[in-house]
């Protein structure tokens, strides 16, 4: 696990773009009927992934969404990520078959002290997993209580995970070309995915370093993050990304 062929065999394509389904809606009837809606869309468009997030509901949403897709009969690759109860990421992941599961941290948002037991769950719950893990490093929200270096937290997230995931500060905030390029100098072919700020505009440019990119604002109405999935803003950009596809 974690070589250049692991999670990138998920996919069809080369530079994958997987989409966020942010579970929005005002009762869990309404998230559950949106979420198959989104995926609907992501699917026809021609989205390589979905990833799974209790970003606005709550657990039972996310399980009962996994359970949908787990027996439907749904042609690209999903995953799956719990925010802030990592355990249960994995645990969903394992029970619904999905073939990645990521978690915002796998180093530095713990005491030094901790970073011992951080280890072992990593240990524990990769052996128990089949899914692919894409692990952040210096991830948005998260807290930065690292006494090592940036490159050093790298070494230790690529033993941790299968792909490093790279944002900014903030969900659909640009990740800047000069960490992208520092994560990569320090990865060598590692899987890269640039997990918040691609565009249209940016997306040559941050492909050419990175390996996947995970979407959620950009393919909304608004382009932010409360809006709506739109079917044209996804369709436009998966159109273009296939084009580059043939010079990336």
């Amino acid at each position: 696990m974690g070589e250049k062929k692991g999670i990138l065999s998920v996919f069809k394509n080369k530079k994958p773009i997987i989409a966020m389904v942010h579970l929005k809606g005002d009762s869990s009837e309404e998230i559950f009927q949106r979420a198959k809606e989104e995926i609907r869309i992501f699917e026809e468009n021609g989205v390589d992934g979905i990833m799974l997030e209790n970003y606005y509901g709550n657990y039972y949403d996310l399980e009962r969404i996994l359970e949908y897709v787990s027996t439907s009969d749904i042609s690209i690759p999903y995953g799956v990520n719990c925010l802030n109860v990592d355990a249960m990421g994995f645990e969903l992941a394992t029970r619904f078959n999905a073939s990645y599961v990521q978690v915002d941290s796998v180093v530095g948002h713990v005491k030094p002290r901790d970073e011992a037991t951080l280890e072992e769950f990593f240990k524990l719950y990769r052996g128990k997993c089949p899914a692919y893990l894409i692990g952040g490093v210096r991830f948005k929200y998260q807290p930065m209580l690292s006494e090592k270096t940036v490159e050093e937290d790298l070494q230790i997230g690529m033993t941790r995970c299968d792909a490093i995931a790279v944002t900014q500060n903030a969900t659909g905030e640009e990740t800047s070309m000069e960490k992208i390029q520092l994560f990569r100098d320090n990865m060598g072919d590692f899987p890269l995915v640039i997990a918040a700020g691609l565009t249209l505009e940016n997306a040559r440019k941050q492909l050419e370093v990175g390996d996947i990119a995970i979407i959620g604002s950009y393919f909304k109405d608004t382009y932010k993050d409360t809006g709506d999935v739109s079917a044209e803003h996804v369709k436009t950009f998966m159109d273009e990304i296939k084009k580059m596809r043939e010079s990336l």
